[in-house]
């Protein structure tokens, strides 16, 4: 885990329920570094060793967090579908789908902020939540 917490202003928020934005995003990151070091060898891994980092920041007139992780990064498939209420890319029974639309949610409407993702397949993907001041 890498921090790199920017000097932040106090922000009006639902600090419990942007909490659990985060979790669910640290979660997917988890999940995502465990799926790809299937397949991989412990030199591979020791070489390439997986990372999260969470950045904070001041950024047009508002309060950025990015959280990024260096797996496999998401599949143009997915894409579409990662905010939708009950979507999962676990198997039957290893997940629920709720996180990532909760987490929208949370953001978007409860926020009236951004929740947004960018990828590169085999680098990683990182998501951005901004929220304004």
């Amino acid at each position: 885990m890498i921090t790199d917490y920017g000097k932040l202003t106090k922000i009006e928020c639902f600090f419990g329920q942007l909490n659990q934005v985060f979790i669910n995003i640290l979660i997917n990151a988890i999940d995502a570094l465990y799926k790809s070091n299937t397949r991989r060898i412990f030199e591979k891994i020791k070489t390439n060793f997986n990372r999260i980092t969470i950045k904070t920041s001041l950024e047009n007139e508002g309060v950025k967090i990015a959280i990024t992780d260096n797996g496999r990064g998401i599949n143009e498939s997915v894409k579409q579908k990662i905010f939708d209420h009950l979507f999962t890319t676990k198997g039957m029974g290893k997940g629920t789908g709720l996180g990532l639309a909760i987490a929208h949610q949370i953001v978007e409407e409860t926020h009236s902020s951004k929740l947004s993702f960018n990828f590169v397949i085999g680098e990683g993907t990182e998501f951005l939540i901004e929220i304004p001041l």
